[in-house]
């Protein structure tokens, strides 16, 4: 027997697509705005401008929402590049990072999804189907360059990638060093000769 989808999941067309759209701008908002612990479905609803019991049938919970928002990110983020060598495939990924994360917006919204993880099962699942999403589809950069000759073959695609944005992301969180354009290339030309070095 087939089970129920678990609120959140179900992705909707026409009308119902419109209010999903309208629910997630409004909790990006709010999350951006005032964290995690501010998201309340009743106010996401009527910043909306759709219905409580809408939003409480489809969602349920702020975590099913949170996840759905993740997800919808998921979806929507760029393709990776493809500049003709790895270098510079990994210096444009670690540029989109660093612009994402100094996005007055995205920047605000990232460290309350992120906190939202630390305390919500819902929100660490999806959060790691995000970053599993984006790491794979730049991991195509790291596979172009092995076959290109550029890197050892059994280079790892996706630890490489994974090796570019954690230094970024442990300045957001952690040390709260600049960034730039400059601390994106020493991320990327790091995570690459670490990479030539066969430690990935």
């Amino acid at each position: 027997m087939p089970t129920a989808p678990q609120p959140g999941t179900v992705r909707p067309g026409g009308r119902t697509a419109r209010v999903r759209e309208a629910a997630l701008r409004a909790a990006g908002d709010v999350l951006a705005e005032r964290g995690f612990d501010a998201l309340d479905l009743a106010e996401i609803a009527r910043i909306a401008g759709v219905g409580k019991t809408t939003v409480y049938r489809r969602w349920g919970t702020v975590g099913a929402l949170v996840a759905d928002l993740l997800d919808d990110m998921a979806e929507q983020s760029l393709p990776r590049a493809r500049t003709g060598s790895v270098a510079g495939d990994l210096r444009e990924n670690a540029r989109l990072v660093v612009k994402t994360l100094t996005d007055p917006r995205q920047g605000r919204l990232f460290k309350a999804l992120i906190a939202a993880s630390l305390c919500n099962e819902q929100a660490a699942r999806a959060l790691h189907r995000f970053y599993a999403t984006r790491i794979d589809e730049w991991a195509g950069c790291v596979t172009d360059g092995v076959e290109r000759g550029e890197l050892p073959a059994g280079t790892d695609p996706r630890r490489v990638i994974a090796d570019v944005s954690a230094p970024l992301y442990y300045a957001l969180l952690n040390t709260g060093e600049p960034l730039d354009l400059r601390a994106a290339d020493r991320a990327a030309d790091a995570a690459l000769a670490a990479a030539r070095a066969g430690l990935a």
